[in-house]
């Protein structure tokens, strides 16, 4: 593992309490360069970054895919591009030190991609809305019958071949982003896998699931992209 080259993107919006942790525990040598991209955060996000260590993009369109799609970006322009590409919340409700566990198992399974599954991990009480819980029950559940595929989870601690992603050709720009991607890794034929991960109670108030407009919004989109991919 030592030798492949990987690299972390993670959004922020507005994290400036704790996406200098999620920096801070991401384990060194093994992760080449973190990248921060701040979304359009009206507080210190782009600072606490900054001191913790990351290099920091600033994306001004809200959304959490466009931050994505800008990490995405960058990491593709770099002379040598990450054979690995992990991203990771910047809220601090993922152990960022597990990151060893989704690339090792990438790696020994020859997988394209890994999805870190609070599903099949432990969680704090509290750590997920019953919102959450239920929509992600629905939705893989969903994808289980449209798609022949299983997953528990569509969580955002996910590892995946770079070259893969790319081929995706991602395009949701806002809450639909984890969804097409397992979407897409399920209609391309890739190879995926899980392994269950921690989970705790995020820092700060969640702008998506702790919010009744964030809900309704996210819960469309990912069922907008289960029925148009169907």
């Amino acid at each position: 593992m030592q030798n492949i080259l990987i690299d972390v993107v993670i959004p922020a919006f507005n994290e400036e309490n704790s996406v200098g942790n999620v920096v801070r525990d991401l384990p060194r040598p093994l992760v080449r360069e973190v990248v921060v991209v701040n979304n359009n955060s009206r507080d210190e996000t782009r600072r606490s970054a900054t001191e913790a260590g990351a290099t920091v993009l600033d994306e001004p369109r809200q959304g959490y895919g466009f931050a994505c799609l800008k990490g995405i970006d960058y990491c593709k322009k770099k002379a040598q591009p990450p054979e690995i590409l992990v991203f990771i919340d910047a809220d601090y409700s993922d152990y960022p030190e597990e990151l060893p566990q989704l690339v090792q198992h990438l790696l020994d399974h020859n997988l394209d991609m890994v999805i870190g599954s609070r599903a099949l991990g432990k969680r704090e009480p509290g750590s997920m809305t019953p919102q959450q819980v239920f929509g992600n029950w629905l939705a893989t559940n969903l994808i289980r019958r449209f798609y022949g595929v299983t997953y528990t989870d569509l969580g955002p601690f996910r590892a995946i071949r770079f070259d893969k992603l790319l081929a995706m050709n991602m395009q949701d720009t806002t809450y639909g982003w984890t969804v097409e991607m397992q979407l897409k890794a399920a209609k391309m034929g890739f190879a995926v896998g899980e392994v269950p991960v921690t989970y705790r109670r995020r820092i700060g108030h969640s702008k998506v699931s702790g919010t009744v407009k964030g809900t309704v919004l996210a819960g469309y989109k990912i069922l907008s992209w289960i029925f148009k991919y169907r």
